[in-house]
């Protein structure tokens, strides 16, 4: 990454993390961070975001895969052949989505049809996005994203759990 860092900041990486420790980056929030290095050097959000995660990585401020507030999240998705408004019944009706996520409780959130569905996880602490999109000939694709999950070994327990239950979505509803 050091070459591609350097092409879209103009600095590499340690580079940048010189600049950051000389400032006094570490202990402050995320948000000012950022906000540091599109504000007074220019940077795009996703360059900024992309520095300020690795540099508190580096410096033992975050746990590699940690959000900003300390949880985690993991996302996994799916292509499946249906239509977005039939894929979101599958997700949204209770009794549909206990074909493919038996005995998982989830408590309804907030939902814009066809496109997201938030739940609350049944620990009552993590929540659960669905978004769906067309992706032609009939077809969708569904990701989820697990949010605000307490611990590292939670995520990876999760992320293997998704995918698992995306591909038993797929095969309850395309017969194969």
């Amino acid at each position: 990454m050091g070459e591609g860092v350097r092409r879209g900041t103009g600095r590499d990486r340690e580079e940048w993390f010189a600049v950051l420790d000389e400032w006094g980056a570490r202990g402050r929030p995320y948000r000012d961070i950022a906000g540091w290095l599109t504000g007074e050097h220019g940077m795009s959000r996703w360059w900024a975001q992309k520095l300020v995660v690795e540099y508190e990585q580096a410096r033992g401020v975050r746990t590699p895969g940690a959000r900003p507030d300390g949880t985690f999240e993991v996302r996994a998705s799916k292509t499946i052949a249906l239509p977005v408004d039939r894929l979101f019944a599958f997700v949204t009706d209770a009794n549909r989505r206990e074909r493919w996520l038996p005995g998982v409780a989830l408590a309804e959130r907030a939902s814009d049809p066809p496109r997201v569905a938030r739940y609350g996880w049944p620990d009552g602490a993590s929540r659960v996005v669905f978004q769906f999109a067309p992706t032609g000939d009939g077809r969708s694709q569904l990701t989820v994203l697990h949010q605000r999950i307490r611990d590292g070994a939670d995520a990876a327990d999760l992320k293997a759990f998704w995918r698992e239950r995306l591909a038993a979505l797929k095969t309850t509803v395309e017969g194969g």
